[in-house]
């Protein structure tokens, strides 16, 4: 498969499904404005076991640890659009963690990037 390629800039915030933001899921949260921040996609991932700065394993297989479960919300697209959107993560995300790097993004012939 060919195709155009391009640089931009991958963020990941690893955070837990328990965590809200404003009583709202903080992941949905994040989605929202990376939306009306015209960013090109955003996806969120459900862990089902891991842990965090607590060192508390959180996993699906015992009951009693399937509370706030890993989630990954990932976000794509070149790097001034998500340099841009970073200070609203920066105010969303208190007890996580964000990782920035950067990616090489092809986009297959026939499909122009959203605009």
């Amino acid at each position: 498969m060919t195709g155009s390629m391009s640089n931009g800039l991958r963020v990941t915030v690893f955070t837990g499904d328990g965590d809200l933001w404003r009583r709202k899921p903080l992941s949905s949260e994040i989605v929202h404005r990376a939306r009306k921040a015209g960013l090109a996609g955003a996806s969120v991932f459900r862990g089902f076991e891991g842990f965090g700065a607590s060192s508390l394993i959180h996993t699906t297989r015992l009951l009693s640890l399937s509370e706030n479960l890993p989630v990954a919300v990932v976000i794509i697209d070149e790097e001034s659009r998500i340099r841009a959107f970073l200070p609203e993560l920066n105010e969303l995300v208190g007890g996580g963690l964000v990782v920035v790097d950067k990616v090489e993004i092809m986009r297959p012939v026939g499909r122009e990037p959203a605009s």
